[in-house]
Formats: structure tokens, sequence, C-alpha cells
């Protein structure tokens, strides 16, 4: 199902019914400082991913023991 223009019109009625066009400035507001903290938060998690773990200090193959 697609969205058509009709549908946005009365979505935005609605809105406005509900909470008053000098809440919705406020509103919009919040969603986007909302949403840059979401986006900072899944960028901050993807880089924290892509981190090589460090090598395992019980790994025999990186001894630094010389052969005796």
């Amino acid at each position: 199902m697609r969205f058509q223009a009709w549908h946005i019109i009365v979505l935005v009625i609605v809105f406005v019914l509900v909470f008053g066009s000098n809440r919705l400035p406020d509103i919009a507001s919040s969603l986007g400082k909302s949403l840059k903290v979401f986006k900072k938060e899944i960028q901050e998690l993807k880089d924290d991913t892509n981190i090589t773990p460090p090598s395992d200090p019980t790994d025999s193959t990186t001894d630094s023991t010389p052969p005796s």
C-alpha cells in the first residue's frame, strides 16, 4: 500500500487537532534531536564493532621467548 497525498493531509489535520498548532514545532524539534542522538549512537556501535580485538596473551604462536 502506497501513501497518497490525501493520506498525508489527513494525518496532518489529525496532528493539528490533537496537539494544536502551537506545540507542533516543539514536537518536531524534539523528534529531530532524538533522531540525531539515535543516529550518533548507531554510528558509535558500528565503529565499536569494527575495532579489531587485541591479541590473546595465551596464544603460543606469538611467544617472544627464543627457542632453546
